[in-house]
């Protein structure tokens, strides 16, 4: 038996399956992209199955296939190439995660934990998001992740399939791509430590949710094994931590205090970081499965730094 990561060669989906193979887990990785150098440790130790979410086939057939046990959904289309491809992204995002569940009826999966985001909630919110607010995105990407979590439940009780999900923040960590609005909050840490300047295209009072990709891989894992008697609902939100992105340069220089980093703020940028929520409340994941964020300003930027350096023909 063995745990499938769907976008198993992205950035998250890599440091998942380290993580479980840590945990002496048989991993299979499936995406549409076969190689990726975050893979540059383990893909000698992980079964790589090149499949579009797209294809009902193709995921029946590679979870049938491998007897997957457990799946981590963590693959889709993201917010910049959504909104450039919006029937693929519904195709993908929406469709993906049908396709998964399916597979997860048919052949009974034990469990399928479910990566959704911040990106679900709106305009006209307050700073402070909880599972209570209400869910209005305004993007393609996160019409498909509310889409995804409601099926995801309707499977659970139509079904019986253990639908399990988070909604995360901005997800930061070394290897994370370029693209969208919050990847300022990995560039900043990440282009100083490869002993690179950076022009932050925010401004320095630019606040929103950050979450480790340590503590976001843990926190996978964790829902996962918690058990389901004391779950309470289906989805939960990760809070992480919330500094400004001047605070962010502040620790960056403790490390680096040589490094230039210049806040060259783009209009269009500034104006969609500061229509998100600056915090989220992770209560009832503390509340039902125990989980506490542990990585917060300082851990994460020591860390990340470190990993950076460590490694910087990968990163760089």
């Amino acid at each position: 038996m063995a745990k499938l990561i769907t976008g198993g060669s992205g950035f998250i989906g890599t440091y998942l399956a380290r993580a479980l193979l840590k945990k002496g887990e048989e991993v299979v990785l499936f995406d549409i992209i076969k190689d990726s150098p975050l893979l540059y440790d383990i893909k000698d130790r992980v079964k790589i199955v090149q499949g579009d979410l797209a294809s009902w086939a193709e995921v029946l057939e590679v979870v049938k296939q491998y007897k997957i046990d457990g799946i981590y959904h963590t693959g889709a289309l993201l917010s910049a190439s959504a909104e450039e491809k919006p029937i693929t992204a519904y195709q993908v995002n929406a469709g993906g995660t049908f396709n998964v569940l399916e597979a997860a009826r048919l052949f009974n999966v034990e469990r399928v934990i479910y990566l959704s985001t911040i990106a679900t909630y709106g305009l006209g919110i307050p700073e402070r998001v909880s599972e209570d607010t209400i869910q209005m995105p305004v993007s393609m990407y996160g019409v498909t992740k509310v889409f995804s979590e409601r099926l995801g439940e309707y499977y659970q009780r139509k079904f019986g399939v253990d639908f399990r999900g988070l909604r995360f923040p901005s997800v930061i960590g070394p290897g994370r791509g370029p693209g969208g609005a919050s990847a300022y909050s990995t560039l900043i840490i990440q282009e100083p430590a490869l002993g690179r300047p950076y022009q932050c295209f925010v401004d320095e009072e630019a606040r929103i949710p950050l979450l480790y990709i340590k503590d976001a891989v843990d926190s996978l894992i964790q829902l996962y094994e918690a058990d389901g008697k004391g779950l309470k609902r289906r989805v939960y939100n990760i809070a992480g931590f919330s500094p400004s992105a001047k605070e962010v340069a502040q620790e960056v220089k403790k490390y680096l205090p040589k490094v230039t980093i210049e806040f060259q703020p783009i209009p269009e940028m500034v104006e969609v970081v500061h229509s998100w929520p600056k915090y989220m409340d992770e209560t009832r994941a503390f509340e039902d499965w125990g989980w506490k964020t542990k990585y917060f300003l300082k851990e994460t930027v020591k860390d990340f730094i470190e990993e950076v350096q460590a490694h910087p023909e990968i990163y760089g």
